[in-house]
């Protein structure tokens, strides 16, 4: 504990602790941080986990159609495909209604991945808000959404992925 954490002084927090700005930014980091390492095992990181739990939970997908769904340049999701492929976590697949198009599908390999992605990122956000109980934690992501929704639909955000990569959140 520093000398400047609230439990030090009694439970008052200094100016900045009371920022709104400064804690949010504070709290994303550490998430962010815990998240790419839950990640790391899959090829694209965060990227690859969005495409193999798309293809995994919605169902095969065409490649161009996954490439928009997650604001993903076609070029780059070429290559991503290529890793997750590589990695046999996906296969593509000609698509039985236009043979030029490919399906991206979940191998059984790539499922049982995401199951163990799913677990590590519980884990990750458990350490974030690990100062919180249950219950806690229920009603903080509650209203989280809610200012979150509220916030989107105040300035929509097309690529999430995209903002949370900003160096300069303040430009999207």
């Amino acid at each position: 504990m520093t000398s400047s954490s609230p439990e030090r002084r009694g439970g008052a927090a200094t100016s900045v602790e009371a920022d709104l700005g400064w804690a949010l930014g504070v709290v994303f980091r550490r998430y962010a941080k815990e998240a790419a390492a839950a990640l790391d095992s899959v090829p694209g990181g965060p990227r690859g986990y969005q495409v193999l739990t798309t293809v995994t939970g919605d169902g095969p997908k065409r490649q161009l159609d996954l490439a928009a769904q997650l604001s993903v340049d076609r070029t780059v999701m070429t290559y991503l495909l290529d890793d997750l492929e590589e990695a046999g976590v996906v296969q593509r697949q000609p698509d039985p209604a236009d043979r030029r198009a490919r399906l991206i599908v979940a191998t059984d390999q790539g499922k049982e991945a995401v199951c163990e992605l799913e677990r590590r990122l519980s884990a990750a956000e458990h350490e974030v808000l690990g100062s919180l109980d249950e219950g806690e934690r229920l009603i903080f992501r509650m209203l989280l959404q809610r200012v979150a929704v509220r916030a989107d639909a105040a300035d929509p955000v097309d690529d999430a992925c995209a903002l949370a990569d900003a160096d300069d959140i303040t430009k999207t």
